[in-house]
């Protein structure tokens, strides 16, 4: 059973057992640490959660709202779902794409097409949830179904994937999610004491780059660096092997951002000419076998890497080749991808903030680092509220992972915050998250990057609105559901980032422009440490 307490733990990584028990991956120590809610130690005053009120029952709340027929349409066939594209990549725009629909119908339930539409697909009906109370339905694995739904209205083929359906890919209602999902369970499990190590290893040697950068040339790509940094950090804690070793060498992560946009290019701006980008990247799909040979190499290395845990599937009943192709597609689809959006928004959101965010951010950090023997622990990043508070959030106002979709298993009813609606079964749901997690009845100044907003009790109790792991940051991955397996890794890994950071260097600052794949950054000015 998943906590539902609303105090900051101690980040473990937990894994269900055949008791229902539960037993940390992270410890700080060999004795069981107390867990302690945060306080504020900032000036600025955190925003309140007094704008949200506490949900009655759900049947009084379904009688006290209105019904409403869910507003909107899809158009003719064929041309409905092609404009309904153009104005999503071209004439507005992601984001004033659902904000003038939302205008149009007075709603933040409507119906409408996303892409890729055809001839990618002629299955492009959704019924858009625009709002933090109607969006959590995506996570109830007993109202909707997750089946071939990871990328949406389409599903890349899986000559991409050796074959296979890919865990992502799969509802929890089949019996192969169990087993794949606890292959990824044993994975952290096991890896659990490379992490912080291998975590300032691999950075360390982005630091550095970094820093040669800045001297020789003025400036320095933050993107490439931390691409190279991210995948050696990830095959090293997780698998042991360090690529640049073996016959990946250092191409691990080029190959995986092409093999990327094969599967998703379909959803992607990749700045070329309209011209050329809707007929070949938004209305056909690129052919997989352009892309065969570098996908074996990213197998042959982690083939090669992954005894162990290639043991553990096949105790489980799953093939060597099928976990493998799971085992690379969790790594370098959902971490590497995650850590490679997700590490470029913290640096972006931080860079902006300026010298009086980085300047608590160092204070806060070293003094805890200083109080557990200059070691970074687990123990030492819970006396850091700030620095906790400003990774949540990062995740909170520009999520890694944007859409979540569900198709529902029977007739529902859906609340937003001011109607119920109807949904019949079958009829496919999709949450645009940046919208959830920025809900004004929600969070106040929702549009705004807030360091402290997590911090204290009124902070504390906004975390179960922050929805980025595919389920509420207040409950924990199970076998049983579709929330990230290594969302508490992911966590971690994050507040590691903001932690290296700032045990080196006083401030930065940095240049962004948009990038296809994450923000562009160049890193432009690096202080070390002087206190």
């Amino acid at each position: 059973m998943a906590s539902t307490s609303l105090v900051f733990p101690s980040l473990q990584l937990q894994f269900p057992t055949q008791s229902s028990r539960k037993s940390p991956l992270f410890n700080s120590s060999s004795k069981r640490r107390h867990v302690r809610p945060i306080s504020a130690s900032v000036s600025e005053k955190s925003p309140s959660s007094s704008s949200v009120s506490a949900n009655p029952p759900e049947s009084d709340r379904t009688k006290s709202l209105p019904f409403k027929k869910i507003p909107g349409d899809y158009g003719f066939p064929i041309v409905g779902p092609i404009s309904d594209r153009l104005d999503y990549f071209y004439n507005q725009g992601r984001d004033e794409f659902f904000k003038s629909r939302i205008q149009k119908y007075q709603s933040t339930v409507f119906r409408v097409n996303m892409p890729p539409g055809p001839t990618i697909t002629y299955k492009s009906k959704v019924v858009a949830l625009l709002d933090g109370k109607s969006f959590p339905v995506l996570f109830d694995v007993s109202k909707v179904e997750k089946k071939d739904l990871f990328t949406g209205t389409y599903m890349p083929s899986v000559e991409l994937t050796g074959g296979y359906r890919i865990l992502s890919y799969l509802d929890p209602s089949e019996p192969k999610h169990d087993k794949l999902k606890r292959i990824l369970f044993y994975l952290l499990k096991s890896s659990r004491d490379s992490v912080i190590p291998e975590f300032h290893s691999s950075y360390t040697e982005l630091f550095e780059t970094l820093e040669a950068s800045l001297a020789d040339k003025g400036k320095a790509n933050f993107v490439a660096a931390n691409d190279q940094a991210a995948f050696n950090f990830l095959t090293r804690s997780l698998y042991g092997a360090n690529p640049a070793d073996t016959p990946l060498g250092v191409d691990g992560p080029k190959l995986v951002s092409k093999w990327v946009l094969f599967n998703l290019g379909p959803l992607l701006i990749l700045g070329l000419p309209k011209f050329i980008e809707e007929p070949i990247i938004h209305s056909f799909r690129l052919p997989p076998f352009l892309i065969k040979k570098d996908y074996q190499r990213l197998y042959d290395f982690f083939y090669q890497s992954s005894g162990h845990v290639l043991d553990e599937a096949e105790r489980l009943g799953v093939s060597r080749d099928e976990a493998c192709h799971n085992l690379l597609f969790a790594t370098c689809f959902n971490s590497f991808g995650g850590m490679k959006f997700q590490f470029l928004n913290m640096i972006k959101w931080i860079g902006r903030a300026g010298v009086g965010l980085h300047t608590r951010l160092a204070e806060e950090i070293r003094t805890a680092v200083r109080s557990n023997d200059g070691k970074i622990t687990m123990g030492a990043m819970e006396q850091m509220p700030l620095m906790k508070s400003v990774v949540y959030e990062t995740f909170r106002i520009e999520p890694p992972v944007a859409s979540q979709f569900g198709r529902a298993k029977t007739d529902l009813v859906i609340e937003s915050h001011d109607a119920a609606f109807k949904v019949k079964e079958g009829e496919l749901l999709f949450g645009f998250q940046p919208f959830a997690t920025k809900d004004p009845r929600i969070f106040e100044r929702a549009d705004e990057f807030v360091p402290d907003r997590f911090v204290g009790d009124d902070g504390e109790k906004l975390l179960k609105h922050v929805l980025w792991s595919n389920g509420p940051e207040t409950e924990s991955p199970t076998v049983g559901n579709k929330q990230c397996a290594g969302k508490d890794f992911s966590v971690l890994a994050s507040r590691l980032l903001v932690v290296e950071f700032f045990l080196r260097y006083d401030s930065f600052e940095i240049e962004v422009a948009p990038s296809p794949l994450g923000a562009a950054i160049t890193v432009t000015s690096l202080k070390r440490a002087s206190f």
